[in-house]
């Protein structure tokens, strides 16, 4: 099974979203890199140290949908690593709880880890504000209308955010991407900036409780039971097969 074409083209809300938004994030995304560089230097010297190599965790996420295709792109998103790659005897990666460790943590709750999407932003993969850039695997469980949080570049940080980040439910951060998505201004990405921000120095729903990562949105469906078994495991399957392609 594939994921249907997606034949609603975004229209720019205003012309700070259709002419300013794009040069302006790759100038500030440009700008940040290089007043960073000291803390990037230092971070990635640490991670180095303290996880191994490699220090810059690569994962694929899903983009802006292609009008041409009417599906996302497929993009590499940068993190600093903060998890080590300890396996079980099989040869499989231990559960994120295991590998995460206090220096991982540290690293994650500062969102520290997050400045290396400034360098998606300057590629064009990232918007400095947008709906966050969730797995492939959740994008397979996600409704026609839930995708259509893909029409525009996803961000580093986004409206969801600061309502609430990994606090609030699957259901209110997609449905609150959609609401942004909506109305994009200049003076409602700025209001983000700020309350962002605010939110990273009080560290505020980092990850849900007890838990070293928010729970993806498939499982959460299927723990909810608004999917079956069979259901989750075919679209996990088709994640598989999207990747795969890449």
């Amino acid at each position: 099974m594939q994921l249907n074409q997606i034949n609603t083209k975004h229209k720019p809300y205003g012309i700070y979203e259709k002419c300013i938004k794009r040069p302006l994030d790759c100038f500030l995304a440009c700008l940040a890199l290089v007043v960073f560089s000291p803390i990037l230097l230092i971070v990635a010297i640490l991670v180095r140290v303290k996880l191994g190599s490699p220090v810059v965790f690569k994962q694929q996420r899903p983009g802006r949908i292609d009008p041409k295709t009417g599906r996302e792109r497929i993009f590499e998103m940068y993190k600093f690593r903060t998890m080590t790659d300890k396996r079980d005897a099989d040869g499989n990666l231990l559960p994120d709880t295991l590998r995460m460790t206090k220096f991982g943590e540290k690293i994650r709750a500062s969102s520290i880890d997050e400045l290396l999407e400034l360098v998606n932003i300057a590629k064009g993969d990232m918007a400095v504000i947008g709906p966050r850039p969730q797995l492939v695997r959740d994008m397979v469980f996600m409704t026609d209308e839930q995708r259509m949080r893909h029409t525009v570049r996803p961000g580093l940080s986004g409206l969801a955010q600061v309502r609430g980040r990994n606090a609030i439910s699957w259901e209110g951060k997609l449905s609150t991407d959609l609401e942004y998505i909506d109305k994009i201004t200049f003076f409602g990405d700025a209001k983000i900036v700020i309350q962002t921000v605010f939110k990273v120095f009080k560290r505020e729903g980092i990850t849900e409780e007890g838990m070293a990562t928010a729970t993806d949105f498939g499982d959460y469906l299927l723990e909810t039971g608004q999917v079956s078994q069979a259901e989750y495991d075919e679209k996990q399957l088709e994640a598989k097969s999207l990747l795969a392609n890449q």
